[in-house]
Formats: structure tokens, sequence, C-alpha cells
């Protein structure tokens, strides 16, 4: 099982409480659904994680009970680790304006009038909302986009591209550089 073919699905926090319970930040729709995939894997795919039982704490965590963790040292050793399923386990979206973040990688990212700017290499998010990751067409550092509306008006999954209109900023810095 290759990186490229696995789905984000969430990631473990601090241990809850001293049975080996965990926190667990869902990335799914429903963030409760996690639990219903089966086991899923580490970024390598080397390790799997079978979820018994989730319960909500607070807005956005999960307080997850997993398979062979029963004290809080096991539980301390799967803080930050995150979870993945393969893509082939998951259901094709039933919409065409619909995808899975994963689906975006590899795609080319051109300009509104079909000028390439290069191919998206990653989807990051640092806290404050989902970033494009975009290695230039003609080489360089990658550029990173908000991935909104506003900036990425068009994805378009199944013609293997992406449109992004750059704020207003990063065209002013780009003529003056």
């Amino acid at each position: 099982m290759t990186k490229t073919n696995l789905v984000l699905l969430g990631r473990f926090g601090a241990p809850h409480g001293v049975r080996g319970e965990i926190r667990l930040q869902s990335h799914t729709a429903d963030p409760m659904a996690i639990a219903t995939y089966g086991a899923l894997t580490d970024k390598s795919g080397a390790k799997s994680f079978t979820l018994l039982s989730v319960r909500p704490q607070g807005k956005d965590m999960l307080v997850a009970r997993v398979e062979s963790v029963t004290d809080r040292a096991g539980a301390e050793a799967l803080t930050g680790v995150e979870l993945f399923i393969a893509r082939d386990k998951l259901p094709e979206p039933e919409d065409e304006d619909e995808f899975y973040l994963a689906d975006l990688v590899g795609l080319r990212a051109e300009s509104r009038d079909g000028a390439a700017i290069g191919t998206v290499v990653a989807l990051r998010n640092f806290g404050a909302g989902d970033i494009l990751e975009i290695a230039p067409a003609g080489g360089g550092e990658t550029l990173m986009f908000p991935f909104t509306k506003a900036v990425v008006p068009v994805v378009a999954v199944a013609e293997g591209r992406v449109v992004i209109e750059p704020p207003v900023e990063v065209e002013t810095e780009r003529d003056e550089g």
C-alpha cells in the first residue's frame, strides 16, 4: 500500500483517562463515522488500528477505544498518529462537484485562461484552513494557495485540473518581483 492511495481520516490526540482511551480528531463528514470503516492504518500502511468505540468529546473531538490498547501508556504511544484508509475502500463521490481531498494531488493547476501554473503536490492544513501546495511548472519553490472557492473556483477531477485565481496580493508581488 503506497501513501498515494491512502486517504487521511483522522489523528489520535492525547490519552483520555487511565484505561487506554484516546482523543481522536475525525476528518470524516460525520465525525462518528470514522469507526465504521474497519481497520485503519498509519501513514506507512504497516500498523493497523481498529476502533472499538467512539463518543463525542466537546465540539470537534471524539474519545476512542482502540483494540489492544488497555492503559494510558498504550494510548500515549499513539499520540499524533494519523489514521488512513485505502482510497479504494471509500465510496465514489455521488456528484461531480464532490471529491476527496486526496484526489487533488497530481492534478494540473492552471490559470483561468489555461496557462500552466504547476501540479498539486499536497493539501496542507496548518490550523487556519486548507492550503493547496503546488510545484511550479518552471521549477523552484512550491507555491501555497488557500483552498477557497475564490482562489480555486474550478476543481475538475475528471479533467485532471484545478483553476487557480491567485489573490491580488500575490499577483502584485509577482509583478513587482
